[in-house]
């Protein structure tokens, strides 16, 4: 069982989202908060890592796609990270460019925040992301996420770690 939204289906990588993932993680832009763009390899190395956490722990980044076209969007989901020296659940998303500021990463990012309280236990659930990248932060707000707390490093600078509890999620 994965999360859907409206417009979205979220399905496992496969290594056939090579290319499509490729256009998103090697773009400078889309990038500009990571330590560089993504080549060809680290992109088959990030749909290994996904397809590694789904079978370690049920869930990863998803592969986002419209249910209108069939078209590879961009992903989404949860993976475990080190936040500030702490291993937590952390709801991440990347969206193509060309499809910016339609809404689609707080559709993707709430339908995994409900589907990780229904399904999981986890007492809260975070995202972090460099402190620069103010798009991504508004995301995570946009779900009711808080800022919880700013911490440098050592890679992506300045980071900010926002978090939602399941006792506020369960007042929305």
């Amino acid at each position: 069982m994965r999360p859907e939204s409206e417009r979205l289906l979220f399905r496992q990588y496969t290594m056939a989202d090579l290319d499509a993932l490729y256009e998103i993680l090697s773009d400078p832009e889309t990038m500009q908060y990571y330590p560089k763009p993504y080549d060809r390899e680290g992109c088959e190395r990030w749909i290994r890592w996904n397809l590694d956490n789904y079978e370690s722990y049920g869930f990863g980044l998803w592969a986002l796609v419209l249910k209108e076209t069939g078209e590879f969007v961009g992903d989404c989901g949860i993976t475990m990270q080190m936040i500030d020296g702490e291993l937590l659940p952390e709801i991440g998303y990347h969206i193509r460019k060309d499809h910016w500021k339609e809404g689609l990463g707080s559709e993707a990012a709430k339908a995994v925040r409900d589907w990780a309280f229904r399904h999981t236990e986890y007492a809260a659930l975070y995202s972090y992301m460099n402190a620069r990248n103010l798009p991504s932060w508004k995301t995570a707000v946009s779900v009711g996420m808080e800022r919880v707390k700013s911490f440098m490093d050592d890679r992506y600078g300045e980071m900010y770690a926002y978090a939602i509890t399941r006792e506020k999620w369960n007042t929305l």
